[in-house]
């Protein structure tokens, strides 16, 4: 080896080694050896990314037909009787004239929403005496079988439902199945095998021309990224319903998976799924290939953030169908999916583009490619073309960063990681081949920051002394911003206003005992973690500690935000969405439910790093501290989930607030006056303001001691909102004050002697 050879080694042997380890543990990333949540995570964002760039063409071939809002507020909540769906699979098949109409609904259920079936009853009882009676029922069934006209509508037309699958109970009729077990001639296909089913009543099923499966197949976080073509129900596979309606379509003669000739020529892949690689549509026209992966799962291509102003589908409101207003040149001889955006009805997926994608257009984008012979798939040679970028870019990049110059390594890693990037992007919109991306850019930027954080490791020590302090008491994002600009920031004694928040669990010591030691832990740590996220992630809270099942935050330090009230406020509500969904979640589980009650209070208080010389904490502490306990131990007086100060309110106007009371706690000798955020002003709904505005009114004429109005107000607010304790907890309190009448010098003032 030469003297100059040597002195390379010497000087960047390290860093090659380094180097070549991250680009083995890429390498054996890309083959399946080792597998890492974080890379998948992170190929999942990339392929959304990827879709996110494409932007979306108009396809005037699939319509939307959206039971909006709009068409709620018009027709009525939802479910809507089956006459109304009569009538718009009446109105779309005959007046518009559609192609096909699929419908993301099932019908599960008889519809006696008519009350013919209780008008009979009192024919055959109770008014069975009155002459004629039973003749005009006879005479007005057809009209009020809701049923029976849906059914009438459907018969004939191309019109294909919804219905779902489930692990849990077998209930409705099942459609005819695209093939069965015999057909395959004894060869296995692989498929999602779902215990149940939930499909339609038999008489709408066997009016309909089809039904498909709309159950959503969601990755392991949540998202939806493929869907089943075809799911296996006891001896027969049955299509979704985006395949269902387009088959019903283009009047498709059969449906049935395409097998390789020999097992000989097949990959491991295509042995698991039965030597299958591909299912084919037969139309009058044409043979249709759809290439699936194992399970008979193709990938999902989102096209345009979805929605009416997604731009990818065209929506028309159910209501404007129902009354004609609809534009025949839009509908005619479209495929038409019956589906939902309106938030209530709970038809909004997580996928890759939108984290609010309404479900219905899955199946639209699933049918947009069906039609047009395209679809994104992986084959087994990606995994060839992944292994070669990889090993590629990593060796050029091990051995070239680390001898360039710190603005030579920059472009060199950035050219890298764009030709990665672009070559990716080639590969899907041209080819519609899927390849993975998450393991190439984490091995560059890897190689990139290895080269240049050498170079700069003293100045990381710097700032690892701020995060060596700081790291347990604050969100890591906060511990970076504060890394920029070190001397800004100590563990010091302060005195500044801040807002706290104290958060506890409703009956806890009843939960505990009802729970099983180790049902126990994980109720609290499902719990405790929801809340911290909510705290540290949404709105950069400094989370305190836990106190048991409490939890203690507050905004302002070390960090200042002007709008620490605001945060506070707004993670109050978060917190409270989120332990409903939580609850929701528990109560499915058999568990005890979950409410909780959380303070705010903003003021004066001391912050820094207190305690003794065995245990110290970065914690708040004063009088607007304990008064924020002391609001989340009276939630539950007055019924409400959140209580605040009036300090907070005051600071954050932008939320839409009910008064509770004022009141004077243990501790306090001034009254102050406590508040529950009904939310944010300009999304808060003219009701939920009303109701306030009323409520307001009726606490008025309470101080005023105008008890016989006060609690006709009173009463009016329990019988329009019955669920309000506040109000039952006045009406109460009205009632007290009658028998005993308060002073000459009552103040209106609630005195709390307890914690």
């Amino acid at each position: 080896m030469s003297r100059s050879r040597g002195r390379q080694l010497q000087k960047y042997g390290a860093r090659w080694a380094l180097g070549l380890v991250l680009t083995l543990a890429a390498v054996l990333h890309v083959w399946a050896l080792f597998d890492s949540d974080a890379v998948e995570r992170l190929d999942g964002f990339l392929s959304g990314l990827r879709m996110r760039v494409e932007k979306p063409v108009l396809d005037p071939r699939i319509v939307i037909v959206d039971i909006d809002e709009k068409s709620l507020a018009q027709v009525g909540r939802f479910p809507w009787s089956r006459d109304i769906q009569a009538d718009l699979v009446t109105r779309l098949t005959k007046q518009y004239k559609v192609g096909a109409v699929g419908f993301d609904i099932s019908f599960p259920e008889a519809d006696n929403s008519s009350g013919y079936k209780v008008l009979e009853k009192l024919a055959r009882e109770e008014l069975k005496d009155v002459p004629g009676l039973k003749t005009q029922l006879a005479a007005l069934e057809a009209r009020m079988d809701y049923d029976g006209l849906f059914a009438k509508a459907m018969a004939g037309q191309p019109v294909v439902l919804g219905y779902s699958v489930s692990e849990r109970h077998t209930k409705g009729m099942l459609p005819a199945p695209a093939f069965t077990v015999a057909q395959l001639n004894g060869r296995e296909v692989a498929a999602y095998q779902p215990d149940g089913y939930e499909g339609n009543i038999a008489r709408l099923q066997q009016a309909a021309s089809g039904a498909g499966i709309f159950t959503a197949l969601t990755d392991a976080d949540g998202v939806i990224r493929s869907s089943t073509l075809l799911q296996r129900i006891g001896d027969g596979y049955y299509p979704s319903l985006s395949l269902a309606t387009a088959a019903v379509y283009l009047k498709a003669r059969a449906i049935f998976p395409q097998f390789e000739e020999t097992a000989d020529t097949l990959s491991e892949a295509e042995l698991e799924n039965g030597g299958l690689d591909e299912i084919v549509m037969f139309t009058p026209e044409r043979a249709i290939a759809i290439p699936v992966g194992y399970g008979l799962v193709t990938t999902v291509q989102f096209r345009g953030k979805g929605g009416p102003d997604g731009g990818a589908f065209r929506y028309v409101p159910a209501v404007d169908v129902l009354t004609g207003a609809a534009d025949p040149a839009v509908l005619k001889g479209a495929i038409v999916l019956v589906g939902t955006t309106a938030p209530g009805l709970k038809d909004i997926r997580v996928t890759p583009v939108n984290a609010e994608y309404p479900g219905v257009e899955v199946h639209a984008n699933l049918i947009k490619s069906i039609l047009d012979g395209r679809f994104k798939s992986r084959p087994d040679y990606a995994l060839a073309v992944e292994f070669l970028l990889v090993l590629g870019i990593g060796l050029a990049l091990t051995f070239g960063l680390a001898v360039l110059s710190p603005l030579k390594s920059i472009v060199l890693a950035g050219a890298a990681l764009a030709a990665a990037a672009l070559f990716n992007y080639w590969m899907y919109a041209s080819q519609d081949i899927v390849l993975n991306g998450a393991a190439i850019t984490l091995l560059i930027l890897a190689l990139f920051v290895l080269n240049v954080a050498w170079g700069y490791f003293f100045e990381v020590r710097k700032g690892q002394a701020l995060v060596s302090r700081f790291g347990e008491y604050v969100a890591p994002e906060l511990v970076a911003e504060m890394a920029e600009d070190p001397g800004k920031y100590n563990m010091d004694g302060d005195s500044r206003e801040l807002s706290v928040m104290f958060v506890d669990v409703r009956g806890f010591t009843t939960i505990s005992e009802g729970l099983a030691p180790k049902e126990l832990r994980e109720y609290i740590n499902l719990y405790l973690t929801a809340m911290s996220e909510d705290i540290r992630d949404s709105h950069r809270g400094t989370l305190d500690k836990y106190i048991g099942d409490a939890v203690m935050a507050f905004w302002g330090a070390p960090v200042h935000f002007a709008d620490h009230a605001s945060r506070a406020v707004a993670t109050a509500l978060l917190m409270q969405a989120s332990a409903a969904r939580l609850d929701e979640q528990f109560r499915a589980r058999g568990w005890p439910p979950l409410q909780i009650g959380i303070g705010v209070n903003t003021g004066l208080m001391h912050v820094g790093d207190m305690g003794s010389k065995i245990r110290r904490a970065y914690t708040v502490m004063g009088d607007a501290v304990n008064l924020a306990a002391r609001l989340e131990g009276i939630t539950k007086v007055y019924g409400a989930g959140i209580a605040v100060g009036a300090a907070t309110r005051d600071a954050a106007p932008e939320f839409l607030y009910r008064e509770l009371d004022r009141v004077r706690v243990k501790g306090k000798n001034e009254p102050v006056a406590i508040f529950e955020p009904v939310g944010r002003r300009d999304a808060v709904d003219a009701a939920a303001a009303q109701e306030v505005a009323e409520w307001e009114q009726a606490l008025a004429l309470v101080r005023a001691r105008d008890w016989d109005v006060a609690q006709a107000s009173m009463e009016a607010l329990v019988s329009a909102y019955p669920g309000r304790a506040l109000y039952l907890l006045y009406l109460d309190r009205i009632a007290q004050f009658r028998l005993n009448p308060p002073g000459a010098d009552w103040d209106g003032v609630t005195n709390f002697d307890t914690k």
